[in-house]
C-alpha cells in the first residue's frame, strides 16, 4: 500500500482560533478590551520602526491613541509622552491604562520614563499620570503587565511586574488615589527565572537562547513577566517568563504597607507546574486563569477545582504574548513571533508579517473588581 506524505499523521489544533487583525508594522506585545469593546493594542521599541507605541484598532488598522502627540517620545523630557509600552489594560470602571516602560531597547530608565497613565475613553484624554521613583522603578526596572483592584483604599490599587533580565525582580504596588508606590517580593526566588539546568525552553523545536554582544548565547533569563488576580481579589498570580512554574501571594500582605518582606514572603504560594513557559496570564469571572504557553503554541485553562485544559493549540499561535477576557465572551491573544528575533536566531530575524491578534470563545467575562 503507498501511503502519500499527506495522509501521514500530524499534530493536531485544539478549539477554535480566530482571527481579528494582523499586522504589518512592528511586533505588538499587549491587547486589552473596553467593556464596550474597543481594542487596544501596544508596540514596545524593540528594534522595530514604531511610528506609535499605543493604538485602537479602528477599522481593522491600528490608529494612534489616544493621539499621536503624547506617542512622540521628549527626549529631553520623557515624563511629557510615552516612550516605549509594554502593557495596555482596561480596568474594572472601564478606563485605560497604559503602562510606559520607559525603556527602549531594554535601556536603563531614568525617572519620568517608567510610569502609569490613565485615559479617561469616554473623552479619550489622559486624566492620570502616575511616575515611578527610583528606588521603585529601579535604572533595570523593566514594567511588564498590570492588573487592578478598584475596591482597595481611596482609589484602588495596581500591581505590576518587574520582568528584568539585567537587575532586580519583584511585583510593584501603587495605590491609585496617592499616586505613591512601593516594591514587593524583591528578589524573591519565585520572581526570578529559572536556568538550566532547571529549566531549558523549547520554542518550535529549538532551545531558546539569546545572543550576547561578544557573540555567544545564553538561556532567556526575564523575570516576574505573567500576571492576574483572582476573581475575588484575595491573590495576585505571577510567573517569570523563564520557568514553568505558577505563583501566587496574598493581595492583602502586599497592600499592608506595615508588613515586612519576610511576612509578604511568607504568603507565597507555589501553585505548581502549569505545562509550559507562559508570557501571559489572566483570570475570569468564573474563577478560572489562563496562561499562554509559547512552548506548544498554546493557550491552557486551569480550572476552580485546579485541574488544566487546553483552550487552544494552533500551528498560528507563535509565541502567544497577551491575554485579554472581553465582556463580549471571548478571550484575546496576540501572537508576535517574539522568539524569531534576532536575538534568538543566531543574529537573523526570522519573523514574517503578519502578527496577528486573535480570539476564541469563552463564553466568560472578566473579572471586575470594583
Amino acid at each position: 500500500m503507498s501511503i502519500q506524505p499527506q495522509d501521514l499523521p500530524s499534530d493536531e489544533p485544539v478549539g477554535a482560533l480566530e482571527p481579528v487583525v494582523q499586522f504589518d508594522g512592528p511586533m505588538p506585545t499587549g491587547v486589552t478590551v473596553s467593556h464596550r469593546g474597543r481594542i487596544f493594542v501596544n508596540f514596545p521599541k524593540w528594534g522595530d520602526e514604531v511610528a506609535f507605541t499605543v493604538a485602537e484598532i479602528r477599522d481593522g488598522r491600528p490608529v494612534a491613541y489616544p493621539d499621536e502627540a503624547i506617542n512622540r517620545t521628549d527626549p529631553d523630557d520623557h515624563a511629557a509622552a510615552l516612550v516605549s509600552v509594554q502593557s495596555v489594560v482596561v480596568d474594572p470602571a472601564d478606563r485605560l491604562w497604559i503602562l510606559d516602560t520607559g525603556s527602549p531597547m531594554f535601556k536603563p530608565t531614568k525617572f519620568g520614563g517608567p510610569k502609569l497613565l490613565c485615559v479617561d475613553l469616554r473623552s479619550d484624554r489622559v486624566v492620570r499620570k502616575i511616575l515611578f521613583p527610583q528606588d521603585v522603578a529601579l535604572p533595570t526596572t523593566y514594567l511588564n503587565d498590570v492588573r487592578f483592584d478598584l475596591r482597595r483604599g481611596a482609589g484602588g490599587m495596581a500591581f505590576i511586574t518587574d520582568s528584568s533580565d539585567q537587575g532586580p525582580n519583584g511585583i510593584i504596588v501603587v495605590d491609585l488615589a496617592s499616586g505613591e508606590s512601593w516594591r514587593r517580593l524583591h528578589e524573591h526566588p519565585s520572581t526570578k527565572a529559572e536556568t538550566p539546568p532547571g529549566f531549558l525552553p523549547i520554542v518550535e523545536g529549538r532551545p531558546l537562547m539569546q545572543r550576547q554582544p561578544d557573540g555567544t548565547a545564553k538561556p532567556v533569563t526575564m523575570g516576574a513577566d505573567g500576571i492576574a488576580i483572582s476573581a475575588d481579589g484575595q491573590r495576585l498570580f505571577y510567573c517569570p517568563l523563564a520557568s514553568r512554574r505558577l505563583y501566587s501571594v496574598s493581595v492583602d500582605a502586599l497592600t499592608d504597607r506595615s508588613l515586612d518582606g519576610a511576612a509578604v514572603a511568607a504568603t507565597v504560594l507555589d501553585e505548581g507546574d502549569k505545562g509550559g513557559g507562559a508570557d501571559g496570564l489572566e483570570t475570569d469571572d468564573a474563577g478560572n486563569l489562563y496562561a499562554t504557553s509559547y512552548e506548544h503554541n498554546a493557550v491552557l485553562r486551569r480550572r476552580p477545582d485546579g485541574a488544566w485544559e487546553t483552550v487552544i493549540h494552533d500551528a498560528r499561535l507563535l509565541w502567544p504574548d497577551t491575554l485579554s477576557v472581553a465582556a463580549d465572551g471571548h478571550l484575546y491573544v496576540t501572537a508576535n513571533q517574539l522568539h524569531r528575533q534576532a536575538q534568538y536566531q543566531q543574529g537573523q530575524d526570522l519573523r514574517r508579517k503578519p502578527y496577528s491578534l486573535f480570539r476564541t470563545r469563552i463564553g466568560t467575562g472578566p473579572v471586575q473588581l470594583r
